[in-house]
């Protein structure tokens, strides 16, 4: 492996990095994606468990294997991605700016070296 020149690497941070800007804790994703997705799953299969309950009080004795369900989607559930570093910074920057913060000239130097080096190439 080549050795990188520590620009390279900072571009290469600022475009592959990322970070969670969902608003919540971020320990708390550990383990708040495993419950969601078990919550979603459980709501699907019990839904299965009651269709069959109601087929078997209406229809007589069925086989589980017999039956195939068309599994309706409940919850809206979806994991969605980080944001990239640089736009993270970014966002960061600008917002500086405009709560008056950060300087006018200082903030926009900053935001063009960050926006030239989170360019792809």
């Amino acid at each position: 492996m080549r050795q990188r020149s520590p620009q390279e690497k900072k571009r290469l941070s600022y475009l592959k990095d990322r970070r969670n800007v969902y608003g919540e804790n971020q320990k708390s994703s550990r383990k708040n994606i495993p419950r969601s997705r078990r919550a979603r799953h459980h709501a699907l299969r019990r839904g299965e468990q009651l269709a069959l309950e109601r087929l078997r009080a209406f229809g007589g004795a069925v086989d589980d294997s017999e039956v195939q369900f068309a599994r309706r989607g409940t919850g809206q559930w979806r994991k969605s991605a980080d944001r990239p570093l640089g736009e993270v910074v970014e966002y960061r920057l600008e917002r500086r700016a405009r709560l008056g913060i950060d300087t006018a000239p200082r903030n926009q130097e900053r935001l063009q070296r960050i926006r030239r080096a989170s360019r792809r190439s």
